[in-house]
């Protein structure tokens, strides 16, 4: 069964609360995801880092439950 896009949100935001986190369905089949993650937790991170780190807030579910994701991440902008 294919992941939704507001659990994703939510396990993301859970790793990461200040997160703004915005899921786009790229075929509308609910299987294959484009997420922008932007965290003050990514600072100092190299974006393999930054991606891991979005792996890891997805707790194993990548490949199975969530078929595809790309991701798009950054950290905030300074004002």
């Amino acid at each position: 069964m294919p992941m939704a896009a507001s659990e994703i949100e939510r396990l993301i935001k859970d790793a990461m609360p200040d997160a703004d986190v915005r899921i786009d369905d790229l075929r509308g089949d609910g299987d294959h995801y484009l997420a922008h993650v932007v965290s003050s937790a990514f600072e100092g991170k190299s974006r393999v880092q930054q991606h891991q780190m979005v792996y890891e807030a997805l707790q194993g579910r990548m490949g199975g439950e969530l078929h595809a994701l790309a991701l798009q991440t950054s950290v905030p902008d300074a004002g």
